[in-house]
């Protein structure tokens, strides 16, 4: 079933900071921006050689990781009889696993719930395990396309060497062993990969995308500095590198930041989740006041974390910090129901901060002296306006200015050409000329 996009969709994924959706599209934008600027550079192998590499690792980066995920769900979970989708995060609390199993929407789901706290050490294992496995996986397809796009780039560089000395009649007896130009070009690089070790806040990186992604991202940066074919390359990828980084996972959360405290000094908060501020049902909780007997609800309900959690996922339940905490993904519900999947993990704090903001707002709401049409429309405008900006600034960055930066540093540098050609081709003439000695001995 396809998903029923809304404006309010489609700004509540780009504004997520732990959605791979907004990083997806703006490593297409820099991809696009850096194959731009090579094939502008005037040499295409070089154009060639970064589409390769941009488009290719793009794809690994965004599928690898879910690809070997499901791959691991049957060949580990399966076996073992565990369900993947239960979160061993639900353990840490003996209460709120006996009360998952309680408000469990279905038999299935129970049962899942059932053979996986039985068996906790397993799943948690099998947790660790697939992350791991998964992200190393991932990591080695990059270092295989690596491989492939060296060889290739190798390959069209020497056919157009040899064509241009129109040396065709002399490719067989002159052949030189498949990658040896680009292993001399950077022979004294080593591989010096090291186990990855999980430690404190291994969690974080299990369940948030984003962080999972930055552990693939740290092993594609560091081997692409590893495996620069000379300082041009290195030094071109430590702008490209660095570039990335910045706008890719820390400035769009710097910015959406800035923007929520600039927008609270004008009275109107916009950190509630697209969805729910664009829904009408907030608009018009406000403008009848029942938001008030809701958020009431809401704070006598919250005496402990297992007495919030019941009162989240019991289905009779129509609060409205609880239905806006489901727009907003923090609570799951069962595919096409509007029961709460217990099997998922319910994140309390993030829970309980959708009541604060709504109260935050609603203070808000009742010293403006607006409308709640009026107010309303002011805030949409702003969340409407910070979302656009934010996506819109890391893009530009990351499409215009990056790309257009290294393309300036080679123009104005000493060595304006593609120099990995230039070492390619001085060790084909060298090794040409050595086989014209020897034939001459």
């Amino acid at each position: 079933m396809i998903p029923n996009i809304t404006v309010s969709t489609i700004y509540s994924i780009l504004g997520n900071n732990s959605s791979k959706v907004p990083l997806a599209i703006k490593d297409i934008a820099n991809s696009t921006g850096m194959t731009t600027a090579s094939y502008l550079s005037g040499d295409s192998a070089e154009g060639k050689d970064r589409f390769i590499d941009e488009f290719g690792s793009w794809a690994i980066w965004i599928w690898g990781i879910p690809i070997f995920q499901k791959i691991l769900d049957y060949t580990m979970y399966k076996p073992a009889k565990i369900d993947p989708k239960v979160d061993v995060r639900i353990f840490k609390n003996p209460e709120i696993v006996k009360a998952a199993k309680e408000f469990a929407p279905t038999k299935e789901i129970l049962k899942s719930l059932e053979d996986a706290a039985s068996n906790q050490k397993l799943a948690k294992g099998l947790t660790a395990v697939k992350f791991a496995a998964s992200t190393i996986l991932t990591a080695v397809s990059y270092l295989g396309l690596t491989k492939f796009r060296h060889n290739y780039t190798e390959n069209q560089i020497k056919k157009d060497y040899f064509e241009k000395q129109k040396l065709n009649n002399r490719i067989e007896s002159s052949q030189i062993p498949f990658s040896s130009a680009f292993a001399d070009v950077h022979n004294n690089k080593k591989n010096n990969s090291k186990n990855v070790t999980f430690t404190g806040g291994l969690q974080d990186f299990i369940y948030d995308p984003v962080k999972n992604l930055m552990l693939v991202d740290g092993v594609i940066t560091g081997e692409r500095l590893a495996h620069s074919k000379n300082p041009q390359d290195f030094f071109l990828y430590v702008i490209k590198e660095g570039s990335f980084w910045a706008f890719m996972y820390f400035a769009g959360e710097w910015i959406s930041n800035a923007l929520e405290r600039n927008a609270d000094k004008k009275g109107t908060s916009i950190d509630l989740d697209a969805r729910v501020i664009f829904g009408d049902k907030l608009k018009n909780s406000f403008k009848d006041g029942s938001m008030k007997k809701h958020l009431e609800e809401f704070r006598n309900a919250d005496v402990s974390d297992v007495d919030i959690y019941k009162f989240a996922v019991k289905p009779e339940n129509k609060n409205l910090v609880v239905e806006f905490a489901k727009n907003s993904d923090i609570i799951e519900l069962v595919k096409d129901s509007d029961r709460v999947d217990t099997r998922r993990y319910i994140d309390l704090d993030k829970l309980r901060g959708v009541r604060e903001k709504l109260e935050k707002l609603l203070g808000q709401y009742e010293t403006s002296g607006k409308t709640a049409d009026e107010f309303f429309k002011t805030v949409r405008k702003l969340k409407q306006g910070a979302v656009l900006k934010n996506i819109g600034a890391c893009i530009g960055a990351l499409g215009v200015l990056c790309p257009a930066l290294m393309f300036l540093t080679r123009k104005i540098g000493n060595n304006s050409g593609y120099q990995v050609r230039k070492d390619i081709e001085k060790k084909l003439a060298a090794q040409e000329k050595q086989h014209d000695i020897d034939n001459q001995v």
